[in-house]
């Protein structure tokens, strides 16, 4: 499972280095590249719910390598991208394919791994399970890097090895199925759906329609006006696509919370930071992967230290420590971005990546075992859908937000250099898109005055990019700032409740065979 699942989540991040190669040979716009990124999360979100729920209807093995052959196609089709005026819309859909193909992998292979280990070591083989899973998030960019020196195209290719392991493996293991004979929400599946994405869709957009736009406020109303009608559909249901009732948990609704506004932060920090590696410190993909590096090294520590707070003290403390520390530790790192050098961002870029590791795991693991009611496919479908949904609500308005600080940046800089106001605005703009979609910030096209001034002044451009990052991590870190005071919330206590369906030792009842293939789970 740990191999099936490794794909989707250094997928979720290993486009960020691959994006000005990308963008340089498909010919892809800003808001084009940011929506490659956003597509597969986005999808994520739309579909994990979904995807717990057919892993509980027909069984945790089937929908693990129906996930993972929908996967892997997807991603082969990516690499496979043909040059042309179809390239963007081919990549963003096939992205999409590949959420999709994730969103049904994920929960069932939870599902898995739940059923097969015994309650008194299930608390361990989650927190691993979660750990590793935020691990090969921050591992993406490094594997990006690399493997970008060779043809971006490798990034989508080098799935298939993994899931011919993973598929090969699956089937070795001899994991038996065991069903629930309920009936499937498709309306609910539909809602979930369409809310979140015209809320991303306006969200994303804004900087392309601004913020005045009733186009963007319709989306982002209209999304979050059916997400409603999707909660009071939801309670009605006998058999709900996502089971509500585990909201009444205040523990519960805790961890979700906190996993929210981590979220904002975790898988965004990626983007933002490789793309400002490679236009502010002139880096290259491998160079920006390293800068990265002092991310993952922070979160790997702090991971472990996590999980044995979680074991000895329950969630409540790793997740103020954490939260504190990311709150901290992307306030400083925000306020060094206009050293221009990474020998001087280190130590906080780590302490960043430490907040997010003390937190991950423990919030995930105290959520799956507070599952009152529901099974461990629609608990994990709860809140792997709400970290995607946050993850690209993130992206989308950090996105926004560093396309308006640099365009403002960029023409206060070019007409004190005597470029006119009107024309100042066109070249930024210009500049703005390119920088923020990943495009190649060092030698702006045209012709004239404007285009010389901007050739110029690119090192005053950089710093101008340099500076409008610093509201991004600034933004990330009050987003981490109030998961703090959120986890000032959680009761406490270790969670420990079997979910529907299991008895209180954490086993299935007789009356349904054991999904470890007749295998002892003790074993």
């Amino acid at each position: 499972m740990l191999f099936a699942v490794s794909m989707t989540f250094i997928d979720q991040t290993i486009v960020s280095i691959a994006a000005p190669d990308i963008v340089s040979e498909l010919g892809l716009t800003a808001s084009g590249m940011q929506w490659v990124v956003n597509a597969y999360l986005l999808s994520l979100a739309a579909f994990f719910a979904l995807g717990g729920r057919l892993a509980d209807l027909f069984g945790p093995r089937r929908v693990v390598v129906v996930g993972t052959l929908v996967f892997v196609i997807s991603s082969v089709l990516c690499g496979c991208v043909p040059r042309g005026d179809f390239a963007q819309s081919w990549l963003i859909i096939f992205r999409a394919t590949q959420g999709f193909g994730a969103a049904l992998l994920f929960p069932a292979a939870l599902a898995v791994v739940v059923a097969v280990f015994p309650v008194q070591r299930r608390g361990r083989a989650l927190a691993l399970f979660f750990g590793l899973s935020g691990a090969l998030t921050a591992v993406g960019p490094l594997l990006g890097g690399w493997l970008t020196a060779w043809t971006w195209r490798s990034i989508f290719w080098v799935n298939v090895p993994v899931a011919i392991v993973a598929l090969a493996l699956t089937a070795t293991a001899r994991i038996a199925d065991r069903r629930r004979e309920e009936s499937l929400d498709v309306t609910g599946a539909v809602l979930v759906a369409v809310g979140m994405g015209l809320s991303v869709l306006g969200f994303q957009q804004a900087a392309t329609w601004g913020w005045g736009s009733a186009a963007t406020w319709g989306c982002i109303a209209g999304g979050l006006a059916v997400l409603v009608a999707f909660w009071r559909f939801e309670r009605d249901r006998r058999h709900p696509l996502v089971n509500l009732a585990v909201f009444r948990d205040r523990a519960f609704t805790v961890d979700a919370l906190v996993l929210f506004f981590a979220m904002l932060a975790f898988v965004p920090v990626f983007f933002f930071a490789s793309v400002y590696a490679q236009v502010s410190l002139s880096a290259s993909p491998n160079q920006a992967a390293l800068y990265l590096l002092y991310f993952f090294a922070g979160f790997a520590i702090a991971s472990q230290w996590g999980g044995r707070i979680l074991d000895k003290r329950g969630a409540r403390p790793a997740m103020r420590i954490g939260t504190a520390l990311g709150a901290v530790g992307f306030a400083l790192w925000a306020s060094k971005l206009t050293d221009l050098s990474m020998h001087d961002q280190w130590p906080y870029v780590a302490l960043a990546g430490a907040g997010i590791g003390f937190l991950l795991a423990p919030a995930s693991t105290d959520a799956v075992n507070r599952a009152i009611g529901a099974s461990y496919g629609e608990v994990t479908g709860i809140t792997q859908t709400v970290r995607n949904y946050a993850a690209s609500i993130g992206l989308a308005v950090l996105g926004t937000l560093l396309t308006h600080r640099t365009t403002e940046n960029v023409v206060s800089t070019l007409t004190s250099r005597g470029v006119p106001s009107g024309t100042a605005h066109g070249v930024a703009e210009d500049i703005a898109q390119a920088v923020t979609g990943n495009g190649d910030a060092r030698t702006p096209t045209g012709s004239g005055t404007a285009a010389t001034a901007a050739r110029d002044a690119m090192s005053s451009v950089r710093m101008d990019f340099a500076e409008a990052n610093q509201w991004v991590f600034y933004g990330m870190a009050i987003a981490l700032g109030i998961g703090y005071f959120v986890a000032l919330r959680h009761p406490g206590g270790k969670g420990g409740v079997a979910p529907a369906g299991h008895d209180a030792a954490g086993e299935a009842p007789a009356a349904a065979p054991p999904a470890g293939g007749g295998h002892r789970t003790s074993a």
